[in-house]
């Protein structure tokens, strides 16, 4: 069976340069998830200082902090969103969902011969 054609996008934030995509998202939702960076890190195969590196450039980009963390002692760290880092992220993944539809839309308006 062939592959149909369809069309993919890839929303990123930017001032200078692009400091906020897909991958800071997942890496956003995992650290959520998990509790910790390391664990998000681990998840993603990624290693934790690359995970700090793009944090703390998505804050310095953004003007606040995304994370609330808490080093480790016997029970380890603990990390989470803060309360506007979570609504950054709920809007961020709003709008890719949305442009997802208006882009399946488009594309169907375009290439009407590829979605039969």
């Amino acid at each position: 069976m062939e592959k149909k054609i369809r069309p993919s996008l890839r929303l990123t934030m930017e001032k200078e340069e692009r400091f906020f995509g897909p991958g800071v998202a997942e890496l956003l939702e995992l650290i959520e998830e998990k509790g910790s960076i390391q664990g998000a890190c681990t998840e993603m195969g990624m290693s934790y200082s690359k995970s700090w590196k793009i944090i703390k450039r998505a804050e310095k980009e953004l003007g606040y902090h995304l994370l609330n963390s808490h080093n480790g002692g016997s029970s380890g760290g603990k990390s989470e969103l803060t309360e506007r880092g979570r609504a950054f992220l709920v809007s961020y993944r709003q709008m890719e969902a949305e442009l997802q539809q208006q882009m399946t839309e488009l594309y169907g308006k375009y290439f009407p011969k590829e979605t039969a």
